[in-house]
C-alpha cells in the first residue's frame, strides 16, 4: 500500500535524494540555490506551490509537486501537475497512479477546471499510466528559454 502526504519539512534531505534521480533521469542539474528555493515554496502557505511524498512502510518513494495558477478559460484555477518521480524500486508498483490521484484529489477540493501534466515524448513507461489515467490533449508544448 503507498500512502500519500504532504512531504515534511523535516523531510528535505530524503526529497533531495528523490529530487537529484529525478534530475538525473531528465539529464538536468539544477543549482543547490533552485533547490533550496523550491522547498522553501512548498513549505509557504502564502504560494500556490505543493509536494506530495508517497511512503511504503514509513520510507518516502515517490514524490509530486503541483501548483495552481489563474486560467483564461474558466473562474476556477487550473492545476499543473509539474513533477511527479518514483524511485526506480517503486516504479510499476502504484506510486505514480497513486500520486497522480492525489493531485486529482486536491484539484478538485481546490475547485480546479483541470490538472494538466507534461511528458517527453518518449518517455514510453510512463505515458503508459499517463494514458490510462488522463488524456493527450491535442496540444504541441513550445518554449523558448530566455
Amino acid at each position: 500500500m503507498v500512502d500519500v502526504k504532504p512531504i515534511g519539512k523535516n523531510e528535505y534531505d530524503d526529497w533531495y535524494r528523490l529530487w537529484q534521480g529525478y534530475l538525473k533521469f531528465y539529464n538536468a542539474s539544477l543549482s543547490d540555490d533552485i533547490s533550496k528555493n523550491n522547498w522553501s515554496r512548498f513549505h509557504d502557505a502564502s504560494e500556490p506551490v505543493f509536494a506530495l511524498g508517497a511512503y511504503r512502510e514509513g520510507t518516502l518513494v515517490g514524490f509530486v509537486h503541483y501548483l495552481y495558477h489563474r486560467t483564461n478559460w474558466s473562474l476556477n484555477d487550473g492545476c499543473y501537475l509539474q513533477d511527479l518521480y518514483a524511485a526506480p524500486a517503486a516504479r510499476g508498483t502504484g506510486v505514480g497512479r497513486a500520486l497522480i490521484e492525489a493531485v486529482y484529489d486536491a484539484a478538485k477540493k481546490n475547485k480546479s477546471a483541470t490538472v494538466y501534466w507534461l511528458t517527453q515524448e518518449d518517455n514510453k513507461t510512463a505515458r503508459l499510466l499517463y494514458n490510462r489515467i488522463g488524456g493527450v490533449s491535442g496540444f504541441v508544448h513550445y518554449e523558448k528559454l530566455l
